[in-house]
């Protein structure tokens, strides 16, 4: 009986992570965009990045509110990380947990991607994803 007991507990708990992890419904007409630069801008680092979002409001990591989530930049990422699963943090998947809606970037001289997504409290991709259309900027 206790052997049961204790797979149901650990069964219940897997389960219950899972449901912590599932994918935010993303609210209708929902569009992440950058503001600025625009595509094709030669600018200089750090590179001031201007978030925008329409049909969905802002909240910070962590609270779960409906029709909300904050922004993640991609920065030189070849193709979009795991969208069932939370973002990496890293230096091509930069958080803005807080809310931010723009961050200062210090980038290396060349060509660079920009592209926004959002996350919800968990920093889970909503479903369908709220991405940005990609931005080629050139950093002198």
């Amino acid at each position: 009986m206790r052997k049961s007991w204790n797979a149901l507990l650990v069964g219940g708990l897997l389960l219950g992570s899972q449901a912590l992890l599932a994918a935010t419904p993303a609210p209708d007409g929902a569009a992440a965009y950058i503001i600025a630069p625009r595509d094709g801008a030669i600018v200089a680092s750090p590179v001031t990045v201007e978030f925008g979002l329409k049909n969905m409001g802002i909240a910070p990591a962590g609270v779960s509110s409906p029709n909300t989530g904050h922004h993640h930049l991609l920065i030189d990422a070849a193709e979009l990380p795991p969208l069932d699963q939370p973002l990496p943090k890293d230096e091509h998947h930069l958080h803005f947990g807080g809310g931010q809606t723009e961050a200062q970037v210090k980038l290396a001289p060349g060509k660079h991607t920009l592209q926004l997504i959002m996350g919800d409290a968990n920093h889970v991709p909503h479903n369908p994803p709220v991405l940005s259309n990609k931005v080629t900027i050139t950093v002198e």
